[in-house]
């Protein structure tokens, strides 16, 4: 358990961020993970609770006081092992995930809790600087095979756990790279891409093929990143393949069809987040500047979450103007009720790096009108909203205006791409996500024979971390039904 009296001892170490104006002239990862004597203390500070409920609110129940152990004593390599145990991507949680771990610790409940997330970052890094993360090619080969459509979190966790058993598997992307949103979706101040290239020839490594450019059922609608030059049809894969994991993402995004949205101006956020990453990542497909440039201009954000976030880094970096961004729901309180809402995921103010950098944020705001001249968006018309027992009211006389020469919709994405499902005759539930439950006898299946969903695709918008939870029970649920019993863990 580290200290037995660390928790006591020392506070809660942050990482290091570098200073606003330096990472604002470039697109690079700027946080930097603790050395080993902070991350010892870090360690120290894990109480080994009798019931550690960082555990169980980790979607892929991390081993946490474990690793915290090793790192305090000074077992990197061993703390790397217990981490990648349950996770296959640790280099993308300690980065991008929000951390519900750490929202469970029982030192949080009147203390700073233990900082999960910063160790991970550390152990990942360090293992990937010394070698230690190898590939594990199966010893046998069952001769079964599996295709994966998707390249995101949860395809890539199930290949890699259906790989390490034996199956052939293939992934199957309609992107120009191996990613999904992670490649796409994230900016590299975030992510650097390079962590998943480093991935992806680990699993080349044990045997996973993977097929780019390659869209797997009909045309896509408008508004979804698609560089494919070969499409396929889900009646071939079903006839060649054993069994059809689908784990694209939630790529639907959510509009507002306020007057005014045709307006030149007016932008869904990956409009703008897509092409930027393939500006900065130029051995992408053309390498093709941003055609949307915030460069001296006033931004407007409508959504306050992570994509949110995004567009208000990435506007910061062109130069913006002004960057604003407005949410629909009242501000949260700046501290949860911890009585109330501990081990759960509390709803609290939280500040991302990117608002640090240059943001003015307001709440209960709804957009009503996006207000034009000559067909070029030039402001947007608002009103505030009283909000209560959880149903909202426009309050009499509050409308305003507030000059906008960009406006980008982070409002979330609504469901996967209904084309993918519909062209293998997969059960959709209410929201317009793939019909599967995760629990019992067939758990990830739908209701055509061999067809899996996992990620996104099944559970809809969500974390990367549980993307990869499902990848890694989805895989599990495959082994089992090619071969009747599974040695993967679930």
């Amino acid at each position: 358990m580290g200290k037995p009296t660390g928790f006591m001892e020392f506070e809660r170490l942050a990482e290091g961020y570098a200073p606003v104006l330096e990472r604002l002239k470039h697109y690079q990862e700027f946080v930097a993970h603790l050395d080993d004597a902070g991350a010892k203390v870090q360690g120290a500070r894990c109480m080994d609770c009798g019931i550690p409920f960082c555990n169980s609110g980790c979607p892929v129940n991390n081993n946490i006081p474990d690793f915290n152990d090793a790192v305090y004593r000074g077992n990197w390599q061993e703390a790397s092992a217990i981490l990648h145990s349950t996770n296959n991507f640790p280099e993308l949680t300690g980065r991008i995930c929000p951390a519900p771990c750490e929202a469970a610790c029982t030192l949080g409940i009147n203390a700073a809790p233990v900082g999960i997330k910063s160790l991970e970052h550390a152990i990942i890094d360090k293992a990937g600087e010394n070698g230690w993360v190898l590939p594990q090619p199966a010893a046998r080969q069952t001769g079964k095979t599996v295709a994966v459509v998707g390249s995101g979190p949860a395809g890539l966790a199930a290949a890699q756990q259906l790989a390490r058993v034996g199956h052939q598997v293939t992934v199957f992307e309609k992107n120009d790279r191996i990613g999904g949103l992670l490649r796409y979706g994230i900016p590299d101040f975030k992510l650097d891409k390079r962590l998943i290239d480093w991935r992806m020839a680990q699993l080349q490594e044990e045997g996973v093929k993977f097929h780019t450019r390659t869209l797997i059922g009909t045309v896509l609608p408008l508004g979804i990143a698609n560089d494919a030059v070969r499409v396929i049809a889900p009646q071939r894969l079903l006839r060649e393949f054993d069994a059809v994991i689908l784990a694209g993402g939630a790529e639907t995004p959510r509009d507002l069809p306020a007057p005014g949205r045709e307006l030149d101006g007016v932008h869904f956020a990956l409009e703008f987040l897509i092409p930027q990453n393939r500006e900065v990542n130029s051995g992408d497909l053309c390498g093709k500047k941003n055609p949307i440039s915030a460069r001296g201009k006033h931004v407007v954000v409508i959504g306050g979450g992570d994509t949110g976030s995004d567009c208000v880094g990435t506007s910061n970096r062109h130069g913006a103007a002004s960057v604003t961004q407005f949410e629909l729901m009242p501000r949260p309180p700046a501290e949860e009720d911890k009585p109330l809402t501990w081990p759960y995921w509390p709803g609290k103010l939280r500040t991302s790096s990117s608002h640090d950098e240059g943001c003015a944020r307001d709440w209960s705001v709804a957009t009503k009108e996006f207000i034009g001249e000559n067909g070029k968006l030039k402001a947007l018309k608002c009103v505030r909203l009283d909000w209560q027992g959880g149903k909202m009211t426009e309050v009499p006389g509050s409308e305003f205006e507030v000059r906008a020469d960009l406006v980008f919709l982070a409002m979330g994405f609504t469901q996967p791409i209904a084309a993918v499902l519909d062209g293998f005759g997969v059960a959709k539930d209410a929201r317009g996500n793939a019909s599967a439950t995760t629990d019992g006898k067939g758990c990830y299946a739908t209701n055509v024979a061999k067809v899996f969903a996992a990620g996104d695709m099944r559970r809809g918008q969500s974390l990367v971390v549980w993307a990869i939870r499902e990848g890694r029970q989805c895989a599990r649920a495959v082994d089992e039904f090619l071969l009747g019993a599974s040695t993967l863990p679930r």
